[in-house]
């Protein structure tokens, strides 16, 4: 195969950079898909190297969205084999923002498998995303690779640690305080191992025991706080106030950015990460996630689908926007979308803009819309106009808008 083009160096000039706390003008030096220099002074690049030249004229910098909870083979299923979703591309993720997922199985872990999520991790890895993700998925005994939660966190590198499993559902298998007491020890060990996140991320239906299942295990058990992580838990308010006392406690949970209808018992993501700022529950132990590629269902009393909706990459960079226009600084509320999720998941050159970190960044206009993202030191999207596209999609792609993909 002939060697491709070498990857030019790039010298961003002027940019207003939320690294992601707010630290004013700096020009950056990028190479080898890092970070390799910052300064508020002028950066000369090597003789004899190609260098792209760009002024940012004070445009927003901030790192790339790492989206911490993501259906990367497609959910759904619950309504029927016609109901499964599709693997979403590419470019509906770098489009949108997202430059590092998570990816993890629903409730579907039966059909699909901990094999097919880890071949789809590292299809999306070849093409320049961060990708890693969760063996197991709502039901017990966890589906995995070697047999094990502690196996495939330690042997299996895009794999960190176990998720999504349900409690408080009905599509759940009912875990009880041993079961997932034993789950937790054993993500927390192969954690311990490899020196990945080791984490449980729990899935939270919108049954009435709530979060009861991890106090309790806080309370009965060694184990620490940070190795419950549980999601979806702005889908009922009392829910989110639950969640709030466990981030106190130690836990970071985890608020999705779906759609509430007005007078629903929810909070939308603004909403949620708002309350959640303006409390006294620690900044750094929340994030926020997208849920994309999922099914997001509605189901009557007896269990049956009634309709369905299917998150989506955007709604992360939609919830940023809002909260924008709210009147919220950037660098109070980014921090749920880059920094939190990488310190949680143990991914130290992701999530921040640093020497060293990698060239994962964004440009907001001064509207807060998308214009550019850089991926790796290689632009997917620049001044708006799409740069590069996963395998098999179809060209053109739809123009981004400021709201987001969908």
């Amino acid at each position: 195969m002939p060697e491709s083009d070498p990857i030019p160096m790039i010298l961003l000039r002027n940019a207003d950079v939320f690294a992601p706390a707010a630290i004013g003008r700096r020009n950056l030096l990028i190479g080898g898909g890092r970070i390799l220099a910052m300064s508020t002074s002028p950066i000369e690049a090597p003789l004899g190297v190609a260098v792209e030249n760009i002024d940012l004229e004070g445009a927003r910098l901030l790192p790339g969205f790492i989206d911490g909870h993501v259906h990367v083979t497609g959910g759904g299923g619950e309504g029927g084999f016609a109901t499964r979703i599709a693997p979403l591309p590419l470019r509906r993720y770098t489009h949108n923002g997202v430059t590092s997922v998570i990816g993890l199985l629903g409730t579907d872990d039966c059909a699909r498998s901990t094999r097919e999520l880890v071949a789809s991790l590292l299809a999306l890895r070849e093409q320049g995303l961060g990708a890693w993700g969760y063996c197991g998925g709502y039901h017990l005994p966890p589906t995995t690779l070697t047999g094990s939660v502690r196996g495939d966190i330690a042997f299996i590198d895009p794999l960190i640690g176990v998720g999504e499993l349900a409690i408080s559902d009905h599509r759940s298998s009912q875990p009880t305080l041993d079961e997932l007491l034993r789950i937790a020890s054993e993500a927390h060990v192969g954690g311990l191992m490899s020196g990945k996140a080791g984490i449980v991320h729990l899935h939270l239906g919108d049954g009435p025991r709530g979060l009861d299942l991890v106090r309790r295990a806080l309370a009965e058990s060694e184990l620490p706080a940070r190795v419950f992580n549980p999601t979806h838990v702005n889908r009922r308010r009392g829910l989110f106030e639950e969640a709030l006392e466990l981030a106190s406690q130690g836990c970071h949970v985890d608020i999705t950015a779906f759609p509430v209808d007005e007078g629903e018992d929810a909070w939308s993501a603004a909403d949620a990460l708002q309350r959640y700022l303006e409390s006294a529950a620690p900044a750094q132990r929340v994030t926020v996630s997208s849920d994309a590629g999922g099914c997001l269902p509605c189901f009557d009393a007896n269990g049956q689908l009634e309709h369905m909706d299917v998150g989506t990459p955007g709604a992360l960079l939609v919830t940023v926007q809002e909260l924008l226009a709210r009147g919220l600084p950037l660098d109070r509320i980014l921090p749920a979308f880059t920094s939190n999720v990488a310190a949680l998941l143990r991914l130290p050159r992701k999530g921040s803009i640093a020497v060293g970190a990698d060239a994962d960044l964004l440009v907001l206009d001064a509207n807060g819309a998308l214009s550019d993202v850089l991926l790796g030191g290689e632009w997917h999207l620049r001044e708006g106009k799409s740069l590069r596209r996963g395998s098999f999609e179809p060209l053109p792609f739809p123009t981004h808008s400021q709201h987001g993909s969908n």
